[in-house]
């Protein structure tokens, strides 16, 4: 919901840009994924340019398993980042 986007600008580990975060609504749909085995990737689409209704942006968040056995390895991800882009014919 466009509306429920919050735009706190500013400098994160020394660098410039903007992020958002995500305002309460009852109305989101969350998905959780809690058998991820290490042969297994989720894909989040973080931008798109259109303004056409589709979705612009995914929120994702942090969940804390209080039922993770003490001493546990901490999860870990990777982030990558590309632009694909295409040009419609003349």
């Amino acid at each position: 919901m466009p509306g429920d986007l919050l735009s706190p600008s500013g400098a994160i580990h020394s660098r410039v840009g903007q992020t958002y975060r995500l305002k309460y609504n009852p109305n989101h749909r969350w998905f959780y994924f809690p058998e991820m085995r290490r042969d297994e990737a989720l894909v989040f689409k973080v931008y798109d340019s259109e303004t056409d209704g589709r979705a612009r942006f995914t929120p994702q968040h942090l969940v804390r398993r209080p039922a993770t056995p003490p001493g546990s390895s901490p999860r870990q991800s990777i982030e990558a980042r590309a632009w694909p882009s295409s040009r419609a014919a003349a």
